[in-house]
Parts: structure tokens; sequence; C-alpha cells
């Protein structure tokens, strides 16, 4: 219970480990310890940063990152006397603090945080840890894949794992790819599961000795109700073939939805699953156990488990298992080939024991031979039946990873009962026909009465259809989405390599859609108003539009896609449109800043003054000075240079009734001397309007006030006065260079 100012004095002279047992103390007196850990960061971390403006807690950052460079061994912990304590244990004591954690080349984080001596750091992760990234994965050795499928296990199964992420992997094993993926979708093979020093999952264990417990207390009671109701000696009446009959009837209820931890259910003929043992036994069950199975109305927040009865020879087979380091990888579903038998098993089996077939013939699969798969006919996917099915992630992305359409299968066949996904990014993945795979996965998603998908991010190098196309088969396919982000880089680069056309999304008509963000990125493609007609029309809550790098086809069909857009989207708010020529729309240009109903406006790289007059920069300042419903108004890359910035100035004139709160002026060739004139300017009409104005955020990146840092710096500090100034380092000498170099 120091003073305030005594402990603001010791807390500078504390290690690590008694900084973050003082920080209770530090709060309560209100000292903040923030620029000590900012401190710690510049002195053991060396390097600043990114988007470091936006960080709020240094502590946080600190300890998050420290976990990580120790975890990979970069960082020595006897370098800097504050972490050299003999009290402080570095993965132990920071852990608490990991959110998110990137694991990367032979897995070796994996492997250091399985091992025994880490059990307590791999139990703070399961509480703390949200965002799981894989990046530059090589191939590894079966017992590092043991050691990640026992952290997937622990940190998504029984774990607070909402996102994985996987980038640049560009020979990917699809095993190991596999693996990662049926984990994240919740998937445990229940007749195989894992062994951790000759022992299955302790909390596996204690949830099916709960859901035992309370099992056969429920059925007891049932049994006793039943017995009072049958005293009558009616209902006891029939033959002992009746009895058996109605209770294997008992039996064979109904399955649990997919995310209820369906029972352990065996396909090995050689092994079979003992469905009548009880633990440590194969005495049969007690009536009321059987009774408990029965179909009854049960609180929807608990998870249906099965009773460990059901799981006795399970698990000692599993534990048979273990002892060969072979059959490892026998829960890893893997994908059907087409040949005679249908069937293809990558997996590694005990010699003589069956493997469990993965059939390509379900009716419920998600991909069947339409035009996007590479193979026609039934598509090989896996079965998920002896799967156990466990907590799964919501958001799941893969960045430069390229997906065969081996791998697109298992992925839609995944996707297809992943209800706790919401959040699908694929970035050149190089899917090309495949992608048509992954929307017939999702497609089936979409169907399932849990299914909470809502956003979709497709990006790739190629295009294999036109962009509307795709849009519309998303939307046709997917009308509960709220986000669907549609990019592309350039056309298919193979002649003739178009797609046939696909009648579901051609011709049918689009369904009444969620969808209230909709951003295409064009590989040079026309934007013909007439393909993007029915998606709006379908879109009738959409509230943010974008068109990147389109080519308009005609003089005419800007007009016209404003016209479609104040009769389809009364609810649009939010229009942008980056890289797209606008030079000769001038009319339009000013049509949608006069729009009463759009609070954000972009013109990014649009070429809005290559030909334009003075009267054009003023009737876009006089019009904005008239719409008191926008926002935002983004002008990135247009070349305003220095003049036409002090005449923005304007728009926060005395006359004017602008809301304007955010201007975007980044990439503009403006000068320090320049950025000046408009500070003065705008300070002018600051004073005018007695010190009250809308405006709150200035954006100056990439424009050259590297030229004279002196102005630069008296503009910056008298800007800052106003409002909120986001601007960078950029050294505008450089970016000339390597412009002139690539011309």
């Amino acid at each position: 219970a120091l003073p305030g100012h005594l402990l603001r004095g010791l807390l500078p002279l504390l290690t690590v480990f008694h900084l973050e047992r003082a920080e209770d103390a530090a709060r309560r007196a209100g000292v903040s310890t923030q620029p000590i850990w900012r401190k710690l960061w510049d002195d053991v971390m060396k390097t600043r940063p990114p988007n470091s403006e936006s960080i709020t807690c240094w502590r946080k950052k600190f300890l998050e990152t420290f976990f990580s460079n120790v975890l990979h061994g970069v960082l020595d912990v006897s370098s800097d006397w504050r972490l050299n304590d003999r009290h402080f244990s570095p993965l132990l004591h920071s852990s608490p603090h990991v959110s998110q954690l990137t694991l990367c080349n032979m897995l070796q984080g994996a492997v250091e945080l399985t091992a025994k001596h880490n059990h307590k750091v791999l139990e703070n992760l399961a509480g703390s840890l949200r965002i799981l990234k894989f990046q530059h994965l090589l191939s590894c050795d079966q017992s590092v894949r043991r050691s990640l499928v026992l952290l997937l296990h622990r940190l998504i199964h029984h774990g607070s794992v909402s996102q994985v992420s996987m980038c640049s992997w560009p020979v990917p094993d699809t095993l190991l790819l596999v693996l990662i993926l049926s984990m994240s979708a919740g998937f445990w093979r229940s007749g195989n599961a894992l062994c951790y020093h000759s022992s299955p999952c302790g909390l596996c264990r204690e949830e099916d000795k709960a859901q035992s417990q309370e099992s056969a207390q429920e059925g007891a009671e049932r049994g006793c109700t039943a017995e009072r109701e049958g005293s009558s000696g009616e209902n006891q009446k029939g033959s002992p073939e009746e009895a058996e009959a109605r209770m294997n009837s008992v039996l064979s209820g109904p399955r649990s939805p997919p995310l209820r931890n369906p029972a352990c259910e065996e396909t090995s003929s050689e092994v079979p699953c003992d469905h009548t043992s009880i633990q440590g036994g194969s005495s049969p069950r007690s009536s009321s156990e059987q009774l408990s199975y029965h179909p009854v109305p049960r609180k929807t927040h608990r998870r249906l488990k099965p009773a460990v009865g059901r799981k006795c020879r399970c698990l000692r087979r599993s534990r048979a298992r273990c002892a060969d380091p072979e059959d490892l990888y026998d829960f890893v579903f893997t994908v059907a080939r087409e040949d005679n038998s249908g069937l293809l098993d990558k997996t590694r089996s005990t010699e003589g024991e069956n493997t469990e077939n993965w059939t390509s013939s379900s009716p419920r699969s998600p991909c069947s031979g339409h035009a996007g798969c590479k193979k026609r006919g039934p598509a090989g996917i896996f079965s998920l039946k002896a799967a156990h099915r466990f907590r799964s992630v919501s958001t799941l992305e893969l960045f430069s990873i390229p997906l065969t359409g081996e791998t697109c299968r298992a992925l839609s066949n995944l996707l297809s009962s992943w209800v706790s996904l919401e959040n699908l990014v694929l970035s050149y993945n190089g899917l090309h026909a495949n992608i048509s795979c992954i929307l017939s996965g999702l497609r089936a998603l979409s169907r399932h009465p849990e299914c909470r998908f809502r956003v979709l991010r497709v990006s790739d190098m190629f295009s294999h259809m036109p962009c509307m196309e795709l849009v519309r088969c998303a939307l046709s396919a997917l009308p509960q989405l709220h986000t669907l982000s549609v990019s592309f880089d350039l056309k298919n680069h193979l002649e003739g390599s178009r797609p046939e056309e696909n009648p579901s999304c051609s011709e049918a008509e689009i369904p009444e859609s969620c969808l209230e963000v909709l951003e295409i990125r064009f590989p040079r493609e026309p934007l013909h108003t007439m393909f993007l007609l029915p998606v709006l029309k379908a879109a009738k809550s959409l509230q943010q539009l974008s068109f990147d790098s389109a080519t308009l086809p005609c003089p005419q069909e800007l007009g016209l896609l404003l016209e479609v857009l104040k009769e389809c989207t009364p609810n649009l708010k939010k229009l942008s449109f980056h890289d797209v020529n606008l030079a000769e729309h001038q009319k339009e240009v000013l049509l949608l800043l006069q729009d009463p109903g759009l609070q954000e406006i972009t013109f990014s790289f649009c070429r809005l003054f290559e030909s334009s007059t003075a009267e054009f920069l003023s009737e876009i300042i006089n019009t904005v000075k008239r719409n008191s419903s926008l926002k935002s108004l983004k002008l990135p890359g247009n070349r305003l240079g220095n003049h036409r910035l002090v005449a923005l100035a304007d728009i926060f004139s005395e006359d004017s009734s602008s809301s304007l709160c955010q201007l975007d002026v980044s990439s503009n060739c403006i000068k320090p001397d320049g950025l000046l004139e408009f500070t003065k300017k705008l300070e002018g009409h600051i004073q005018q309007r007695g010190g009250q104005i809308p405006f709150t955020h200035l954006h100056l990146f990439r424009n050259w006030l590297d030229q004279d840092p002196e102005t630069a710096q008296e503009a910056l500090r008298r800007l800052k006065a106003v409002c909120s100034v986001v601007n960078d380092s950029w050294d505008s000498s450089q970016a000339f260079a390597d412009y002139i170099s690539v011309m």
C-alpha cells in the first residue's frame, strides 16, 4: 500500500515478474504501468510494432510477443535483467495474456507446449487463446503430428480458440492440412481416441463420466415412473421377445445433432464397440441405464454425450493402438479416389485390422459431379460417421495455400455440417473450377437449421468465371450471407478455358438475400449493370457496396448504375470505387456526393481531376457543404496536390451545413507547405464558427511530407490540436525511384 508517487518511482526498478504482481496495486493507486511496458518493449524487442498507434495495452502486447519469441527460441531471457528472475517462468507467467499464437515451420512450438513440464502453460492457453495461426509449415514426422493433435484437441475441442488461420504453404502436406481442417471443424474419431501417455483425454473422460451419471440418474427416475404407471399389470404383459424388441427400439432412437457429440459409433467388424458393457467389467447395464438412451426432452444447452459404458472397449482398443505409432493417423479423414472400389484410405492401419471405408456414394454428399468439380460423377469425399464431434471454430482463413481437387472435396465435406462456422476466407488458393465444389459444401451447410455462416471472402490470381456470375452463384447458394467479397487479379490466362455455363446460377432467380456488404474486385472486366441488377434486387438490405478495378463499357453505364442503386438499395450507406476511371464522369460524381442516403463515399485512385477544371472542384466543395448526411469522404490517389487540398478546407466554412467527420487525402502529392496552408485556413474557419466543427479525422498516408520535415512537423502539430491525424514516415524519393524502375 505505497503512496502513488513512491510506487511510480519503484515500478521501473522491478523485474517483469514483480511488475506483474504489482499491477493491481498500481491500478488501485491510480498509477499507469503503460509507459514501463512500452519501454520494456523498446529495450527487449528492439522493433517498432505495426500499427503501434492503435495499441491500447502495452502490457498485453509485450507479454504476448514475449511468449511467442521465447517459444520459438528467438529471445534469450538472460539478455535483460528484468527478465532474468529465478521466480519468473517465461512461458507460464506470460501465457494468460496470449490471445493470438502463430506456429510455423516444423511445429516445434506444438511439441514444446504439449510436453509434460508445460501442462499448466497449455491449460492457461486453453482459456486465453482465441486465434491460432499456422505459417510456413513444413512436413514433419509422426511424433510432431502427435503433439499437434494433442494441442488442437486441447485448444479447440476443450479450449477457446475461435479462429484458425493458415498461410504461406506453397506445397502443403495433404495429410497434415486435412488433419488441421478436420480438427478445426470439431471432428474426432471416437473409435480411435488418441492417447496421452497411454491414457485418453482426461477432459473427455470427465465429461463422459458426468454424462453417464446424469443419464443413469434420469433413467432411474423414468424407470420408477414407468413401474408405478404399470402397476396395474396391463403394461407388463408380453413375451420376452416383445420386451427385447421394445428395448432395441429404445436403444436405436434418433441421434443428436452434429455438434452435440454423437455417441461412439464403430464400424470396424474385428473389434466391435460393446454397447452393453459398463466401465470396469462386461456385465449388462441395468434397466435404468438402458432407458437413459430413450429420446426425452432435455435442456437445450446440454450436449448429448455417450455414457462411459459405451466407450469401454473403444478405450481399450485405443490403448492398444497407441502402442504402435504407425496407427496415429487412423482418425484423419481422407478423401476417396474414384477408382473401381470408389475408396481411398491414405491413413495407416494395424496389420489385420479392417480399415474404415470412406464412401463417396452418400446421397448427402455436398459435392457430386457438378461443373465445378474436376472429376465427374460422385465426388470422392470422406465419411464422418465414425467421427466424434466436439467444439469447432467459427472462423477459418486459408491464405496462399494451393488446394487441389482432392483437398477441396475434403473441405467441402467438412463445410457441409460445420454449423458453428461464421466466416470463411479463401485467398490465393488456386481454386479455379473447384470454387463450385466449395460452394456446394456451403450450400449444404446453409440448409442446416443451426447454420450461422455469414461471411465469405474469396480472392485469387485468376478468375475461373466472370465475377458477377460467381456472385450470383454464391448468393443463390447462400441467401443468409451478410458479407460477400469476390476478388480476382486477372482473367483466366488459358484461352478457351472458361467453364461451361452453370444453369443453377445463370437461369435460376436469386432468392431474397440478407446481404449487407458486397465487395467485387474485377480483373479488368466491364461492369455491366444488367448483370448486377438481379443481385441488387435480391439484396434489399445492402448497406455497403464496393467496386474495384472495373471498367465502364460505355459513358452511360455509370448513370444507369446510379439509377439502379437508387431504386433497389434504399438502405445503402457506403459506396466505394477503387481504380475505376471516373475522369469523364463528373456529373455522376456530383450526383453521388449529393445523395442524402450515403454516409461514406470513396473515390480511390479514380483519376477524378485528370481532365477537370477548377469549376469541378468548386462544385464538389459546394455539394459536400450542402450535404448534411455525408460523414466520410475518401479521396486517396487522385492527385489533389497542394492547391486542391487548400481549397477543400472551405468544406468547413461558416456557411457550411456539412457533417463531414473524416477526410482521407492519402497518396495525393501533398507537400509540407500545402499542408501548413490547409491547416491555417482550417483554423480560420474554426474561429469563425466559434470553435465548433464536426471534423475529427484526417488521413495523410504516403504524401511528400519528408521534403521539408520542419514545416511538416509544424503543420502536424497545429492539425493535431484540431483533429486526429493519421500519417506515416513515408520515403517519397524511394517511392519515386520504385515508380520509375517499373515504368
